[in-house]
């Protein structure tokens, strides 16, 4: 039996969920202010090859796709979790997770066009990679107009967490596919079939580091989004509740 959206909390101050969440907020800006700095006044500048100083840029790029597909196999398991156990909490989760994929998906395909066009001559090239990337971001929108089509509460979480499952299953696809083609965007971590993939660089300990940290702060950032966004929409649905009693 499927949980209602929630009842309103009454509590005048901030909540210790509240609180964390700010500091997670304030840990994450510390943490862009310092990858900032490692990227730009830290990192060694790449070959010509690789792009110069465009290569700094990459840090972001890398980064930013980890955590999208990281906020899209977070909604795939919260998806899980609302068919198992059909608690909208977990529908929550779900929906803040893909509207914040959306965001990281965007920063990536932003992020390469800047860096191919100096290195590739060209903003974009229809390399299978290239083209799932933008499909992902596709289907991350797709996921959100999927969810406001549909008004049944229910309805919309089951329809959503059958999708968020099967979406899921084009990040080991993007992961794989510079790997085991021959793509002109380079396998970062890894070997790859193709040996002169234009724009390769190889990771030195120092390198291997800094894209570390960069993906740890933009896991926090994410993290502190996701917090917000799930409280925002815990607030959203105690007003739908509390809308719905008083037109019953």
């Amino acid at each position: 039996m499927e949980q209602t959206l929630g009842r309103p909390a009454t509590a005048k101050q901030p909540t210790n969920a509240t609180q964390t969440t700010r500091g997670i907020g304030i840990a994450a800006g510390a943490m862009f202010i310092v990858a900032l700095l490692l990227v730009f006044l830290v990192a060694p500048r790449a070959q010509d090859g690789a792009g110069g100083n465009v290569q700094r840029i990459f840090y972001f790029h890398f980064s930013s796709a980890l955590i999208g597909f990281t906020a899209w196999f977070v909604t795939a398991v919260s998806g899980g979790l609302y068919l198992k156990r059909r608690d909208f909490k977990y529908d929550r989760v779900a929906l803040a997770s893909a509207e914040i994929g959306v965001v990281f998906i965007a920063m990536v395909l932003l992020t390469g066009m800047l860096w191919a066009r100096p290195v590739w001559n060209t903003w974009w090239t229809w390399d299978f990679k290239l083209t799932l990337s933008a499909l992902q971001l596709l289907m991350y929108i797709a996921y959100l107009m999927l969810r406001s089509g549909l008004d049944d509460p229910g309805r919309r979480a089951r329809f959503a967490a059958v999708y968020g499952i099967i979406g899921a299953l084009t990040i080991p696809l993007n992961f794989l596919v510079s790997r085991v083609l021959n793509s002109v965007h380079p396998a970062v971590i890894g070997e790859s079939v193709n040996g002169t993939q234009q724009g390769g660089f190889g990771i030195s300990s120092e390198i291997g580091l800094i894209m570390a940290f960069c993906f740890f702060t933009f896991f926090i950032i994410y993290m502190f989004m996701l917090r917000s966004r799930v409280e925002l929409q815990s607030h959203a649905d105690v007003l739908a509740y509390r809308r719905a009693e008083l037109t019953n």
